[in-house]
């Protein structure tokens, strides 16, 4: 059995904190606002998954409300999203997402963001794929306001 799921996360940029997209430190003036490390891939990622399951969304999961996932990683939102793939007989089959942002240039750093979502996710690089675009500066992310991101997961029972 096969199932798909879908994620969207959009977070704005403000300065004074670090951005932190599919869980690399990335050289910007700003950064994106959120409780946690407010990094829109990986979240994008989690609702991917999340949504494969039919288990809702990462604001279900992770509260912004609770005050222990204050500047969490979200590597680590990621790796509990995978146990409850992995505890419910589903592995990875494949992974594709975007993130949409007018800068930084995001090239290269896309292959140590697909290292460690394959390393979160307990798959192989090969089965991750990132990538990147601009809105030719139309939008929230074209004018700089935010970045956005979104992914779609196919999850495979195991056995």
């Amino acid at each position: 059995m096969m199932r798909i799921g879908c994620g969207y996360d959009a977070h704005c940029l403000v300065a004074g904190r670090p951005l932190i997209l599919g869980g690399v430190q990335i050289e910007h003036e700003t950064g994106l606002l959120g409780h946690s490390d407010a990094d829109v891939l990986l979240h994008a990622i989690c609702d991917a998954l999340l949504g494969a399951l039919g288990e809702g969304d990462i604001g279900r999961h992770f509260p912004d409300s609770d005050p222990a996932l204050k500047g969490i990683s979200s590597l680590l939102l990621l790796e509990r999203v995978v146990a409850l793939m992995t505890g419910k007989g589903y592995r990875l089959g494949n992974l594709d997402a975007v993130i949409i942002a007018q800068r930084p240039r995001l090239s290269p750093h896309i292959p140590a963001m697909r290292d460690r979502i394959a390393a979160a996710c307990g798959a192989i690089p090969e089965r991750i794929n990132i990538k990147a675009t601009t809105t030719e500066k139309l939008g929230f992310e074209g004018r700089e306001e935010g970045i956005a991101a979104q992914a779609v997961a196919l999850l495979c029972a195991v056995g």
